[in-house]
This record gives structure tokens, C-alpha cells and sequence, in this order.
């Protein structure tokens, strides 16, 4: 059983190897059928390749003939691809002019527009104004209505003014005779018065001459006294009631009498006659001092006059004793004051005529260097535009110094015209111009430019460049740019980098 199994297995394995013989025969016969169909396709495409080969082989002799046509006809473009360079390079300048133009052109336009609104908003102020004028006419035709008739009312009043003025004119007359009666009586008062204080001032003479006499007439009536004392031992009271006793008992008093005769008799000095002026003029004669009639009405004028002129005398105020040292220093200030003022006058003058002096001086020179920078200006001018002509002008020819400055200028196919019309790169080539021509007339060792051709393109930062290679050997230019052209002149390039954020990092070349 086992063997017969083994054989089963056998056959089976055999049929198997059986199944697998026939498949791979089966496809054996298909890739052999696939190897010829191959085969057929490999003979077609050798025939094929050994087609092409042979039409490749015309076709290089063909494209070698190509070739050396080509090579002609690149030679050839080469040769109008130069000239097409030219001609580009033509055209670029023609732009860059062309562009330059077209800006100036905007420029104009943006400059006639502007002038135009302010031409629009003028025409409107002018209507505003002439509505407002001719309002102003209408209220002034009211305002001469009523002026003419408060005219023709003042008129009517003038008349009455007038003849007012007449009447006042006669009663100033009047008034100008009372006056001068009132100036003829005040005269005469004067004269009166006069009299009286020329009268008044004997009156004092006399008044002291009489105080001396008083005063003499008490030192004897004093000595009498004593005298008596000492004659007769008693006292002149009673001398004189003895004497009176006496006389009235009809007897001599020969020591009274020997003692009137050695001595003054007071009462007789004082009897003398006396001629005293009053204060109004008049005199009053008295034969003896004793008669109270005659001298009191004389005393009283006296004593009035006297106090009057006292309380004139308290008036004026008590006497400055510091006048004279007053009065020295004042002298001596007016004095100083007075050389200092004619310090002051003659320094003034001598002012005066320096700077009359320096303004003419400055005049002359402002002359000298506004004609030459004006010279320059239009050579620089004419160089930096490539012709074209411009200059200065002042505005008030007669005070030049403080007079204002005006630039003219005419680029090249444009008419003369302010610098304000130009274009701004125009602009900012006359002011190069400008700066040039003043270089020229007065060079600075050290010069520095900030950003001075950034306006302008390249034909003219060329021209610009060109003018300031021509300036370097008077001026040393330390010149802020961004333009290539203008760095390739300059000895030593400065530049700063970040190589870190927030590090800055200062590079120099030297260039030559």
C-alpha cells in the first residue's frame, strides 16, 4: 500500500512535471514566435536605419553647406548687429533728450496749469473785488448825496459863523482897547509902585537912622543916670522931680543946669526935625519925636509896608546855604555832559562816514563780482545745457546792495524765461551752473555736494561730471552720491555697510 501510495505520488508528481513540460513548450513556441516577430521588426529597422543613415549623410553635406551659408549670414548680422548698437545707443541719447523734453514739457504743463488756476482764482477775486467796488460806488454815491447836503448846510451855518466871527472881531476890539487902558492904568501902578518901594526903602533907612538914635539916646540917657548917681547921689527920677519942683518954685537949679550942659540932653536929640515917607508917597514933617499925632499914622504905614515885604521875604523860603556846591556840581555835569555830547556827535559823523565809506567800497565790488559771476554763469550755463544762454539781473539797480536777484534763463529750443518755468532737473542744473560760475570767480579749498546729481539723467550727469573734473585742481569736492558715473572720477570711494543688524561698518577704496 505504501508503495502503490508512493507511486501515486510519483505519477502525479510525473503529470505535474508533465503540466509544466507542456506550458514551457507552449511558451517556448511563443517567444519564438515573439523572437521572429522581433527579428522581422530588427531586419525592418536595420533596413530603416540604413535608410536614414544614408539620408543622414546627405543631409550633413547639406547642413555643412547650411553652415558655411549660416556662418556667412552671421558674419553679416554681426555686422548689422554693430551697427544696430549704434544706432541704439543714438536712439538712447535721443530718448534720454527726448525724455528731458517730455519733462520739461510736464513741467510747463504742470507750471501754465498752476498759472492757470491762479489766473482762474484771480478772475474770481477781480469779480469779488468788482462786486464789492461797485457796492463801495453805490453807498459812496449815497454817502456824496448826503455829503453835498451837509454841505450846502454847512455852508448855510459858515454864513452864520461868519457873521458870529464879525461880531466876536468888533468885540475883540473893544476888548483889545479895554485892554490896553487896563495895561495903561497897570503902568501906571506900576509906577506907583515903584515910587512906593523906592519910598519904602528910605522909610527903612530912616527907621534904622532912628534905631541908632534910640539906641545912642538909651546909652546916654543911661549914662545920666549913673552921673547922677554919681554927682549928687540920687537918682535922675528924682533929678527930675527936684527939677520940677524947682522950676514950678521958680528957682535955679544951677546943678541941674551944669549937669544938662555936660551932659546930652536925650529928649533934645530926639526933638530934631524928621522927614519920613509914607508907602503911598506922601510925607509927613515932625519937629519933635514926642508929638504922637505927627508920627503914628507914619509908623503904622511903615510897620505895614515892612510886614508885607517880611511875609514876601517867608514866601520865597529860607536861603539854600548848598546853592554855591549845587551850582558847582551842576556846572560841572553840564560841562561833562556837554564834551560827551559832542563826543557823541563828532563820533556819529565819524560813523557815518565809515559806513558811507564801506558802502561804496561794497558797491564796487558787489559791481566787480556780479559782472564776472554773471560772465561765468553764462559760460557754465552754456556748457552744462550744451548751449542755450542765461544770466542774472538785479532788481533794483539803483540799491544794489539790498536790492534782490533774479535768474533768467534759455535752455537750448526754449525763449528766455525765469528759472522758476523750468523743469526740475533744469532747476537743478542752472543752480550747478550757478555755484560753478561763483567757484570760478572766488574757488574754495573744500567743497561738498549732497546728492547734486540726483535729478539729472545721464547725458547730463556726464556734462556735470566733465565740468567738475575741470575744477579739481583749485577745489577739493567731497561729493554724497548714488550715481556710478559720478563715482568713477573720484580718488577714494567711502561706504558704509551692515554686515550685523544694528553694525554699522565704514568701508573705503582707493582708487587711484
Amino acid at each position: 500500500v505504501a508503495e502503490q501510495h508512493r507511486q501515486e505520488k510519483e505519477v502525479v508528481a510525473y503529470a505535474a512535471q508533465l503540466t509544466r513540460s507542456d506550458e514551457e513548450a507552449a511558451r517556448l513556441a511563443r517567444k519564438a514566435e515573439v523572437l521572429t516577430l522581433e527579428r522581422s521588426r530588427a531586419e525592418e529597422e536595420r533596413s530603416a536605419l540604413e535608410s536614414r543613415r544614408a539620408e543622414a549623410e546627405s543631409s550633413i553635406s547639406r547642413i555643412g553647406e547650411e553652415q558655411r551659408q549660416a556662418d556667412e549670414r552671421l558674419t553679416g548680422a554681426q555686422r548689422q548687429l554693430a551697427d544696430a548698437r549704434d544706432a541704439v545707443a543714438q536712439l538712447s541719447g535721443r530718448a534720454a533728450e527726448v525724455r528731458a523734453s517730455h519733462a520739461a514739457l510736464v513741467e510747463r504743463a504742470s507750471a501754465i496749469a498752476g498759472e492757470v488756476g491762479r489766473l482762474e482764482e484771480g478772475a474770481r477775486d477781480l469779480e469779488n473785488r468788482l462786486a464789492f467796488r461797485t457796492a463801495e460806488l453805490d453807498q459812496a454815491r449815497t454817502r456824496r448825496g448826503a455829503l453835498l447836503a451837509s454841505v450846502e448846510e454847512s455852508i448855510r451855518t459858515l454864513d452864520a459863523d461868519i457873521l458870529s466871527l464879525d461880531a466876536m472881531r468888533q468885540d475883540l476890539v473893544a476888548a483889545d482897547e479895554t485892554a490896553g487902558e487896563v495895561r495903561a492904568r497897570v503902568d501906571a501902578q506900576d509906577s506907583i509902585i515903584r515910587e512906593a518901594r523906592k519910598a519904602l526903602e528910605e522909610v527903612r533907612t530912616g527907621v534904622r537912622d532912628l534905631e541908632v538914635a534910640r539906641a545912642t539916646a538909651e546909652s546916654d540917657l543911661t549914662h545920666l543916670a549913673q552921673s547922677c548917681v554919681d554927682g549928687v547921689q540920687s537918682t535922675l527920677d528924682e533929678v527930675l522931680a527936684e527939677v520940677e519942683r524947682m522950676e514950678a518954685a521958680g528957682e535955679a537949679t544951677p546943678d541941674a543946669a551944669a549937669i544938662s550942659a555936660e551932659e546930652p540932653d536925650p529928649e533934645a536929640e530926639e526933638s530934631q526935625d524928621l522927614e519920613i515917607a509914607g508907602a503911598d508917597g506922601s510925607r509927613a514933617v515932625s519937629g519933635s519925636t514926642g508929638d504922637a499925632e505927627g508920627v503914628a499914622p507914619l509908623s503904622m504905614t511903615a510897620e505895614e509896608a515892612i510886614t508885607r515885604l517880611k511875609a514876601k521875604i517867608d514866601r520865597l523860603g529860607p536861603v539854600n546855604m548848598m546853592a554855591i556846591e549845587q551850582f558847582d556840581e551842576l556846572e560841572e555835569r553840564h560841562v561833562f555832559l556837554t564834551t560827551q555830547r559832542r563826543d557823541l556827535i563828532d563820533s556819529i559823523a565819524l560813523t557815518s562816514e565809515a559806513i558811507k565809506r564801506i558802502d561804496e567800497t561794497s558797491k564796487v565790488r558787489f559791481r566787480e563780482a556780479f559782472t564776472a559771476i554773471q560772465h561765468n554763469f553764462q559760460g557754465t550755463f552754456s556748457t552744462l545745457f550744451g548751449g542755450g544762454r542765461a544770466g542774472l539781473t538785479l532788481l533794483d539797480e539803483n540799491d544794489p546792495l539790498e536790492s534782490g536777484i533774479d535768474i533768467v534763463a534759455s535752455p537750448p529750443g526754449k525763449r528766455l524765461q525765469s528759472v522758476q518755468l523750468l523743469s526740475g532737473g533744469e532747476k537743478a542744473l542752472t543752480a550747478i551752473a550757478l555755484m560753478f560760475a561763483i567757484f570760478q570767480y572766488k574757488p574754495s579749498p573744500f567743497c561738498l555736494l549732497d546728492e547734486i546729481d540726483a535729478p539729472l539723467d545721464d547725458a547730463n550727469v556726464g556734462r556735470f561730471v566733465d565740468m567738475l573734473r575741470g575744477m579739481l585742481d583749485r577745489t577739493q569736492f567731497i561729493l554724497i552720491t548714488h550715481n556710478r558715473r559720478t563715482m568713477e572720477i573720484a580718488n577714494r570711494l567711502y561706504g558704509v555697510t551692515m554686515e550685523e543688524p544694528g553694525v554699522s561698518k565704514l568701508i573705503s577704496v582707493q582708487l587711484n
